[in-house]
């Protein structure tokens, strides 16, 4: 029986500067770095709540996403406000601005160094 999403992974021509971009742009904690493959690749790991995001060197993967809107993925804050504010101020490429959903909470989307899409998500109070 499938229980949950344990991690999501992002594959990377050059899994450093990805990595570094969610460490010093995001805010998110690096809790490991692996190495990955036979050439010793370098490999990133970031704990959340509930799930992981691991950074990967692949070797079919080369430039930047060129369908940013197939899969997007969202980090969970408790004030979407200050959050946007810092990424704005950190210069991450906002995509879309600050929306409500209804019954579910605000969204924004931004977009990584590889044009990976993410969005920051503040869900509502049960």
């Amino acid at each position: 029986m499938i229980q949950g999403i344990e991690s999501i992974v992002l594959f990377s021509e050059n899994p450093q500067a990805l990595g570094a971009f969610y460490s010093q742009k995001v805010g998110l904690k690096r809790t490991m770095e692996m190495e990955v493959g036979e050439k010793g690749e370098k490999g990133f790991a970031f704990e959340m709540k509930g799930c992981s995001l691991y950074i990967m060197h692949h070797s079919k993967v080369s430039g930047k996403n060129k369908e940013s809107e197939r899969i997007m993925f969202n980090l969970e804050t408790d004030n979407i406000e200050e959050e946007v504010k810092k990424l704005d101020k950190a210069g991450v490429k906002k995509v879309q601005d600050t929306y409500h959903m209804e019954n579910y909470g605000h969204i924004a989307t931004f977009e990584d160094v590889d044009g990976n899409y993410f969005q920051l998500v503040q869900v509502r109070a049960s």
